[in-house]
C-alpha cells in the first residue's frame, strides 16, 4: 500500500495580520524608506480602520480577511470620517490614499482576494473646492514681524522667526527644527531646511533677516551647532501650537496699526503664502517660487498665480464705471436655459 505524499505550498498566502506587519515593516520602512511622519499618517489610517471595521462586522483586526475590506466597507469607513469624525474632505482622501497603498502590495500576495482588491481600488479620490489663498499686504506684514517686543528673549526669538519664515517660505515644521549650524550668516547668507518627504533645500537670507538671526545668535552664545535655532524655554523644540499661540499674539498687536487684521483668519502659514505672493507679485518666475518653496512640482505653485490673477479680476471689477451696464447672454430656448442654470 503505497503512501499518500502530501506536498506543502512553498509560498502559502499570508494572513491579513501579516501582510498588514509586512507592509509596514518591510515595504514601507525598508523598501521604500518613507518618513517618520507618513509612517505615522499610515498607522493612524488603519487603526481608525480596524477599531470601524470590529465595530461594524464584529470581527477583531486578528480575525480579519482581506476579502473584509471590500468597497462597501472603505465607502462606509470614509463616510464615518466625514460625518462623525467631522474629518474634512483633504483627510478623507489621505486616508484613502494610504488603504490604496496597502490594497496594491497586497494584490501581488493575496489572489483570492484580487477582485475584492480591484473594486476597493476604484472608489475614487472626492473632490472639493479649494478656497483663494489668503496672504497678507507688505504692510501688514511687515507690522506682524515689528510687533513681538525685541527687548525680551522671547519677542527676539519670535520676530527672528518669523522674519526667517516670510524671508525663505518655511512650513512650521521646517522652521523650528532647523538647527544652529544648519543658517549661515557670514558669508553667503543661506539657510539649510529640511521638507516634506526629506526634500532639502537651501534659501537665501536677506540682510534684513541675517542681521536678526546674528543678534539673536547672540543670546545662544552657549549652544552648539546640533541646538535648535528657535528654542523653547528649556531648550527644546518648540510646538507648533506654541508657534501658533506666539504668532496670534503678534497679530493682535499689529491688528492696533491694520485693525482689518482682527476680522482675518491668519495663521502661521499664511507667511508661506504671502512670500510665494510677494515673490510673485515682485516679478519673479513661477518655476523659481516652486524652488523657493520646495515643491516638488511647479504645477503646486501655480495656485498662487491662479490667486494673483483673482485679485487683479477683483480690483478690475471695482474700477469699472458705476454707469456701465454688465450685459448678459439670454439662451434663446427652454432647453438652453436649463442647461445655462446647471
Amino acid at each position: 500500500m503505497s503512501e499518500e505524499i502530501i506536498v506543502s505550498d512553498p509560498n502559502p498566502t499570508p494572513s491579513f495580520p501579516i501582510l498588514l506587519q509586512r507592509f509596514f515593516v518591510e515595504h514601507l520602512g525598508n523598501q521604500r524608506a518613507v518618513s517618520p511622519r507618513t509612517i505615522a499618517a499610515y498607522r493612524d489610517t488603519f487603526r481608525l480602520l480596524l477599531g470601524f471595521a470590529e465595530a461594524k462586522i464584529g470581527k477583531a483586526p486578528t480575525r480579519l480577511i482581506l476579502a473584509d475590506l471590500d468597497a462597501q466597507l472603505i465607502l462606509d469607513f470614509l463616510d464615518h470620517l466625514e460625518k462623525e469624525r467631522s474629518n474634512g474632505v483633504r483627510t478623507r482622501n489621505a486616508r484613502l490614499a494610504a488603504l490604496r497603498s496597502f490594497l496594491k502590495y497586497a494584490a501581488h500576495y493575496d489572489l483570492t482576494a484580487l477582485i475584492v482588491i480591484q473594486q476597493a481600488l476604484a472608489i475614487p479620490m472626492k473632490r472639493f473646492d479649494r478656497p483663494v489663498l489668503g496672504f497678507l499686504s507688505r504692510e501688514e506684514m511687515q507690522a506682524i514681524l515689528e510687533a513681538p517686543d525685541a527687548r525680551t528673549w522671547a519677542g527676539e526669538r519670535d520676530r527672528t522667526l518669523f522674519s526667517l519664515m516670510y524671508n525663505t517660505g518655511a512650513r512650521v515644521s521646517e522652521a523650528i527644527g532647523l538647527r544652529v549650524g544648519e543658517v549661515i550668516v557670514d558669508g553667503a547668507a543661506v539657510a539649510h531646511l529640511h521638507g516634506k518627504g526629506r526634500k532639502d533645500r537651501s534659501v537665501p537670507l536677506w540682510r534684513t533677516t541675517v542681521g536678526l538671526i546674528r543678534n539673536w545668535k547672540r543670546r545662544l552664545a552657549f549652544a552648539s551647532e546640533d541646538d535648535f535655532l528657535f528654542p523653547n524655554r528649556s531648550g527644546g523644540r518648540m510646538a507648533r501650537s506654541n508657534v501658533t499661540q506666539r504668532f496670534e499674539l503678534a497679530v493682535s498687536a499689529a491688528a492696533e496699526r491694520y485693525p482689518q487684521l482682527a476680522s482675518r483668519s491668519i495663521s502661521p502659514h499664511t507667511i508661506r503664502h504671502t512670500t510665494a505672493m510677494h515673490l510673485l507679485q515682485s516679478g519673479v518666475d513661477i518655476s523659481v517660487i516652486a524652488l523657493w518653496l520646495g515643491h516638488e512640482s511647479s504645477a503646486t505653485t501655480h495656485m498662487y498665480l491662479q490667486a494673483d490673477l483673482a485679485m487683479k479680476e477683483r480690483t478690475l471689477n471695482r474700477l469699472q464705471p458705476m454707469t456701465s451696464s454688465q450685459g448678459r447672454y439670454r439662451p434663446p430656448d427652454q432647453l438652453m436655459q436649463f442647461l445655462m442654470s446647471l
